[in-house]
């Protein structure tokens, strides 16, 4: 049977002595996109431009930061916990070599839920300084995040990892980075249905927008994208041998909680009027 065979270099292109990898080159992409998205919302909804400016960085500085602590924390804590000098390498992108030395590795582990719990962070700490209602500015910027999560895991499937289990399926990806097996391309299943997110949602949208503000589209962003991650991780390799023994693997056990949240927020109710 013929698969996919997938062995793309890691560099998107290169200028001189820069070279810009693909995951980075992703990650721009749709925090750019996520960008101008919302801008456009803000000025539909005649927000000053003033309390939109410092927005990116809010959001860029918790989702970074979220991520990696996520990462750290959640996935790898016997390692990152350890000792003093791996602290240090889970806020700065290094590891300490053996003969006392160190070399930059850049962010090389990040994780979605990390990102998404310090997304909100960053949120609530802009809203304290902008004074604008919470649940306005969560359902704008959950609009915008299925284009931002897409490009991201479009990211790691240029970048060959978290790769899918073996299957026989004819759309099967080989990942010859990884080894000359026939894998589901997990990465490319998150990147089509966050994909399929956004359109649904700036329909409703278009459709309805004074649901903006509700905390509809934030519940809607949360459900739909954690379900979705909770079912195609039956599709994935674990990422951390420990996960083996779980009865489901820590993307799975991260999402149940956001799920609930996103319907409870969807559904709306008294205890939301505690953010006005």
């Amino acid at each position: 049977m013929l698969y996919i065979d997938w062995n793309p270099s890691i560099e998107a292109f290169s200028i001189g002595g820069f070279a810009m990898r693909w995951y980075a080159l992703c990650w721009l992409i749709g925090l750019l996109s996520a960008y101008f998205i919302v801008r456009k919302l803000y000025k539909e909804q005649k927000i000053k431009d003033e309390l939109f400016d410092p927005l990116f960085v809010y959001c860029f500085v918790g989702i970074l930061a979220g991520a990696r602590l996520g990462h750290c924390i959640f996935y790898e804590p016997d390692y990152f916990l350890s000792s003093g000098k791996h602290i240090v390498e889970m806020i700065v992108p290094i590891r300490f070599l053996a003969d006392g030395g160190w070399k930059f590795t850049g962010y090389a582990g990040l994780a979605s839920h990390g990102g998404t719990l310090g997304l909100i962070a960053a949120l609530w700490l802009y809203v304290r300084r902008t004074k604008l209602p919470i649940w306005q500015v969560l359902d704008n910027i959950a609009i915008a995040t299925p284009v931002t999560a897409c490009f991201i895991r479009l990211g790691n499937l240029m970048n060959s990892e978290i790769i899918g289990k073996v299957t026989d399926v004819p759309w099967a990806f080989v990942f010859e980075q990884v080894d000359m097996q026939p894998r589901h391309p997990g990465q490319l299943y998150e990147a089509i249905v966050y994909a399929l997110l956004f359109f649904i949602g700036w329909y409703i949208y278009r459709k309805k927008s004074e649901k903006v503000g509700t905390g509809f589209f934030f519940g809607l962003c949360l459900t739909y994208i954690f379900t979705a991650r909770f079912f195609i991780e039956y599709t994935k390799e674990v990422q951390e041998a420990f996960e083996a023994s779980l009865p489901l693997d820590m993307g799975q056990i991260l999402s149940i909680p956001f799920i609930i949240i996103g319907i409870l927020c969807m559904k709306g109710g008294k205890w939301m009027k505690w953010s006005k």
